[in-house]
């Protein structure tokens, strides 16, 4: 669990530099998935919960929520 944020922030690194020749769908579709696998993560650590199953869930479904934010 202590390498959890050192992942979260390399897997970061690269996508927040591939945002840039992205549509709006897309950057928001990415947005949402980072922020719902950190959420779903959070949350199922506190709720004593598998958090790679937590932020495989809230990943897939901040991804689709953002995607579908985007799309305005």
């Amino acid at each position: 669990m202590k390498r959890l944020p050192w992942i979260v922030a390399v897997g970061a690194v690269p996508v927040a530099i591939a945002c840039t020749n992205m549509t709006p769908q897309q950057q928001g579709m990415m947005s949402g998935a980072g922020l719902g696998a950190a959420g779903g993560a959070g949350i199922a650590a506190i709720a004593g919960g598998n958090a790679w199953t937590g932020a495989a869930i809230g990943g897939v479904a901040g991804g689709i929520a953002g995607g579908m934010h985007g799309t305005r």
